[in-house]
C-alpha cells in the first residue's frame, strides 16, 4: 500500500483527491487546519491531522504523527492555498506576504519537513500550481498570481536537483474547478470594492465575470486523476495542466500589447460613456 501527505485535505481539490487516492489503495494522511479538520467527514483510508503550513511547530509535529504510522512516504502533495482579490497598489503589503507565507513558503516547509519520510520511499513531490502560474498575471488577481510563479521557479529547481536523488518532482497547474475558494469569490470581491478608492467599478465588473465562471467550473475528480497519475505512472510528465481556461490561455498567444488592449475594452466598456 502506498502512502500520501496532502495539505489543504478538507478543501475542495484536496478532499476529492484524498478520497480518490484512499478508494486506489493509497494510505491518506490528509492534512489541514484544525478548525478544518473538526468539520471533515470520516473517509476510510484517510487520517486527518491538524497542520498550519505556516507554522514549524505545527508541522513539525505533523511529521512526527505521520512518522509513528508509516516509516516513508510515497507521495507529498501540496494544496494548501489562499486567495487575495485586489490591486496591488492599494492591496495591504501584510495581505500579499500571508499570500506568498501560505502558498509558497508553506510549500517549502512541507517539502523540506517531509524529506527524510519521503527520500526513505523514493517518494514524489507534486505541488499544486495553477494556470495563473504560467499566464501573464490577470488584474486585481496579483498576490495569487505571484505566488504561484514562484512555485513553478521552485518546483523546476527543486525537480532538477532531486533528479540526481532519483526523485521526481511535478507540478500541476489547473484551470477553473469547483472549489471552496472559487464558492468565496463573489464575496471576496465584495470586500476588495468596498477597500477600493481607485477600482470600484471595474472590481464589480471582475467580479461579475468571476461569478459568472464558477457555473463553467470543472469537476475536482478530473484534476484528483490527474495527481493520481503524477503519483503512479513511471514517467509522470514535469507538469501537467488541467482544463486550462480557454480566453485566459489565448491571450498567451497573441501580442502583450493586443492583449491589454482587449482586456480594457472588457473590463471598462461598461463604465464608459
Amino acid at each position: 500500500m502506498k502512502t500520501a501527505f496532502i495539505t489543504g485535505a478538507a478543501g475542495g481539490l484536496g478532499r476529492k483527491t484524498a478520497e480518490y487516492l484512499a478508494a486506489r489503495d493509497f494510505r491518506v494522511f490528509g492534512a489541514d487546519l484544525p478548525a478544518s479538520i473538526a468539520n471533515a467527514p470520516a473517509i476510510e483510508g484517510v487520517t486527518w491531522i491538524g497542520v498550519d503550513v505556516t507554522d514549524e511547530a505545527s508541522i513539525a509535529a505533523a511529521v512526527e504523527e505521520v512518522g509513528r504510522h508509516t516509516p516513508g512516504l510515497d507521495g507529498v502533495v501540496n494544496f494548501a492555498g489562499i486567495l487575495a482579490v485586489g490591486s496591488m497598489i492599494e492591496l495591504p503589503l501584510e495581505t500579499v506576504r500571508r499570500v506568498v507565507d501560505v502558498n509558497l513558503f508553506g510549500t517549502y516547509r512541507i517539502n523540506q519537513a517531509f524529506f527524510p519520510l519521503l527520500r526513505e520511499n523514493k517518494g514524489r513531490i507534486v505541488n499544486i500550481s495553477s494556470e495563473t502560474g504560467w499566464q501573464s498575471g490577470g488584474p486585481f488577481n496579483g498576490a495569487y498570481a505571484l505566488s504561484k510563479h514562484a512555485i513553478e521557479a521552485y518546483s523546476d529547481s527543486l525537480r532538477r536537483e532531486l533528479m540526481l536523488l532519483d526523485m521526481k518532482v511535478v507540478k500541476i497547474q489547473p484551470g477553473p474547478f469547483r472549489t471552496d475558494m472559487v464558492k468565496g469569490i463573489d464575496a471576496a470581491f465584495r470586500r476588495a470594492m468596498e477597500a477600493s478608492t481607485l477600482f470600484g467599478p471595474v472590481l464589480d465588473k471582475v467580479r461579475s465575470l468571476a461569478v459568472g465562471e464558477e457555473a463553467k467550473a470543472n469537476d475536482p475528480e478530473i484534476l484528483a486523476a490527474t495527481v493520481y497519475r503524477a503519483l503512479t505512472d513511471a514517467n509522470p510528465k514535469a507538469a501537467y495542466s488541467v482544463r486550462a481556461d480557454f480566453a485566459r490561455t489565448a491571450l498567451e498567444y497573441i501580442p502583450t500589447r493586443l492583449g491589454d488592449k482587449l482586456l480594457e475594452k472588457v473590463l471598462t466598456s461598461p463604465i464608459k460613456d
